[in-house]
């Protein structure tokens, strides 16, 4: 029986790619004053970017202990094989959440098998490293035998993107009022990217062009130009058009002919707000199936 895949909410994966994997998804929190949801489940991105264009603030919480320790357990008891990719360490404490109760489940169940490992992944990003896994679990790889593959693929994944308001960012923790107030007022557009699993900010640009321009470099700095037939995310915060035009750009500079949109999930769009626009791609010197 192949392994099977675990992963949680913030990889942002579609309905449809969850079906086709048979992946198992937990859900992070995002919560609403004293309204709690779970993430995919109970409440949707365009309704958590809905009310953050109203005002509204949302903040969010990891996967608890006891959720990985009740789904471990059964994994123990039904003699299952799991990989777990898990979301970065570095914006959330769910891989440790995760670590901490297959410790205490081991103590139970020696022989569960469930390897984790830390991707330092975010979104669509973190959705590649699931699917990638997916694809070695149909080769009939063991779990022990993804994790050194995975995690070096995990690692090289490019992460670039960037927030319509750096207010959400503020509201998020993730910048001062101050540098947010200025920069809306400015109409400056951050380029960000994910390095060790933290969210780094690399570039200011002015103007949607200047800002495609900044974001493609990145690319390429870190997936190469020779992208045709790769298979690259454009995600949205509720930006379709947005997406569009930046597809458009990648088409005309790379001959992209592999990409799709996705939607940026409500955990992670509590923090990066309605408008974000990214792209997800493999790295130059991610590793190659043999």
């Amino acid at each position: 029986m192949p392994v099977k895949i675990l992963a949680d909410s913030a990889a942002d994966l579609s309905k449809e790619i969850i079906k086709q994997n048979n992946i198992t998804v937990v859900p992070l929190v995002v919560l609403n004053g004293t309204h709690q949801y779970l993430d995919g489940i109970d409440i949707t991105p365009k309704k958590v970017f809905d009310d953050m264009r109203a005002g509204k603030i949302y903040t969010t919480a990891q996967v608890p202990v006891s959720k990985f320790l009740q789904l471990f357990t059964e994994i123990a008891e039904n003699d299952e094989e799991y990989f777990y990719p898990a979301f970065s360490s570095q914006l959330s404490g769910t891989y440790n959440a995760a670590v901490t109760a297959l410790e205490e489940v081991r103590q139970t169940y020696p022989d569960v098998k469930i390897e984790i490992i830390d991707t330092l992944c975010a979104s669509v990003g973190l959705a590649h490293v699931v699917e990638k896994a997916c694809e070695l679990a149909q080769k009939g790889m063991s779990a022990k035998e993804m994790v050194p593959f995975m995690t070096k693929y995990a690692h090289e994944m490019v992460h670039v993107f960037s927030v319509e308001k750096l207010e959400y960012l503020y509201r998020g923790g993730r910048v001062s009022k101050t540098a947010a107030f200025i920069g809306d007022t400015l109409g400056i557009r951050p380029v960000l990217t994910v390095i060790d699993g933290k969210l780094i900010p690399v570039q200011k640009t002015r103007g949607e062009k200047k800002l495609f321009q900044a974001m493609l470099d990145l690319v390429e700095e870190k997936a190469g130009s020779e992208l045709t037939d790769t298979l690259i995310s454009i995600m949205h915060a509720d930006n379709l058009e947005g997406a569009k035009k930046l597809k458009a750009a990648m088409e005309l500079r790379f001959g992209c002919k592999n990409i799709r949109f996705m939607w940026l999930g409500a955990m992670i769009g509590a923090h990066a707000g309605p408008g974000t626009l990214a792209v997800f791609v493999e790295g130059k010197n991610a590793p190659k199936l043999p």
